[in-house]
């Protein structure tokens, strides 16, 4: 059996065959992020020690069956793993078993497994922009981050690697692949004189470079972000993507949402329909999404 000494905090202990084939897979492919690809070895290693644990001693990647798959969802939901964690760790199943071409050796669909759908709740998350709160934050990079992340509806980690030379293209701002989720390309419009005048002040203050300070890491500057936005009050950043969605809604059908006090999509005349669904499309793109169903959990 192929063995390989790890290091951990001053400990050492062998990685069986499985977890070294893994590190090999999970080195190999580069899509994604440089976080997604991160994640995706995280999980992977965790997954070769569920399954070490529960007794299974997999001579290489290629040794994935369903058992496998099934003892491991199993172990997860008495654990109390959340929904959106078993999703999350579905998906690394789902790339393991394609990378070794087996895709089929894992259900299409997670409600095979007895994993629930999230609950669109009609709640409306939408949190518009507070600038009171904005401005405690202790640096301009942090505060221009959270300002792109409301302007044009970004994750944090797609605000914080933003880098104005790159992505900046007049009427547009393009995303690169290692700054996305999944490594999605994607572009999202500049729309009004805010939008430009905020581009142009990023541009001022970063020069050819993002809004990470020259001398930090990613990593480094998210934890950062993270606890100076918690201190200035702001828990729901995720919010502001909601808010975009919404506003973009608006602007491109003329209606509210659903989720924003609009009707019901089912209420809507066949005109308002087919608008409905065209800005769906429009936005689930923009936020780089795939699919049109995710939009329910923005829009309603």
């Amino acid at each position: 059996m192929k063995t390989a000494t790890k290091i951990n905090q001053g400990k050492t202990y062998a990685m069986d065959a499985l977890a070294f084939d893994l590190k090999r897979l999970t080195k190999s492919d580069r899509t994604g992020s440089r976080q997604t690809q991160a994640d995706r070895a995280r999980m992977a290693q965790a997954m070769a020690q569920d399954l070490k644990n529960s007794g299974f001693r997999l001579p290489s990647a290629k040794s994935l069956k369903p058992k496998h798959i099934e003892r491991l969802v199993r172990d997860w939901q008495k654990q109390g793993i959340s929904t959106g964690v078993l999703k999350n760790r579905m998906s690394t199943l789902r790339w393991w078993a394609k990378s070794i071409n087996k895709a089929s050796v894992v259900h299409r669909t997670n409600d095979a497994y007895g994993i629930e759908r999230r609950s669109t709740s009609d709640v409306n998350k939408g949190q518009r922009l507070n600038l009171d709160k904005v401005a405690k934050l202790p640096c301009a990079r942090m505060q221009l981050a959270v300002r792109m992340a409301a302007a044009f509806g970004l994750r944090i980690e797609e605000a914080l690697k933003f880098q104005p030379r790159l992505a900046d293209k007049g009427d547009k701002i393009a995303l690169k692949p290692s700054w996305t989720k999944g490594g999605r390309y994607r572009e999202i419009p500049v729309l009004t004189d805010r939008h430009r005048a905020l581009l142009n002040e990023v541009r001022d203050t970063v020069g050819d470079a993002s809004l990470i300070p020259d001398e930090k890491t990613y990593i480094e500057h998210r934890k950062a972000f993270e606890y100076q936005t918690l201190k200035a009050g702001m828990t729901n950043l995720h919010g502001l993507r909601h808010n975009y969605a919404q506003w973009r809604y608006k602007a491109l059908t003329g209606l509210r949402c659903p989720k924003d006090g609009g009707e019901a999509t089912k209420r809507l005349s066949a005109a308002d329909k087919q608008a409905d669904r065209d800005a769906r499309l429009t936005i689930a793109e923009e936020l780089g999404h795939s699919r049109l169903d995710v939009t329910k959990a923005y829009l309603g």
